[in-house]
């Protein structure tokens, strides 16, 4: 992989990323960097389902793999977010 394609991973794993918190209702106690991993994780492991399903890659944008991989962020969004925010709970309970 060259930069190029580290720096569209970065971007798009963003934009991903931002569409799962904004899709997720309430307030997520998770940062920009989780969020930007997230929406990497995801984009990655949806474009392997959406491969794996049958979704044909076009030239323009791919709407069904795009769904895919917004869906698995928000998911991903919530688990982090229970995560971190179950952990802080702990945390304040001393």
């Amino acid at each position: 992989m060259n930069i190029t394609g580290i720096i569209s991973a970065i971007v798009i794993g963003a934009i991903i990323g931002a569409l799962g918190r904004l899709l997720l209702p309430g307030r997520q106690p998770i940062g920009v960097l989780l969020t930007v991993i997230v929406g990497i994780v995801a984009a990655i492991i949806g474009t392997a389902i959406a491969q794996s399903v049958g979704v044909a890659t076009t030239k323009g944008i791919d709407w069904i793999e795009l769904v895919f991989q917004v869906g698995l962020a928000v998911f991903g969004v919530a688990i982090v977010a229970a995560l971190r925010a179950r952990r802080g709970h702990r945390r304040y309970e001393r």
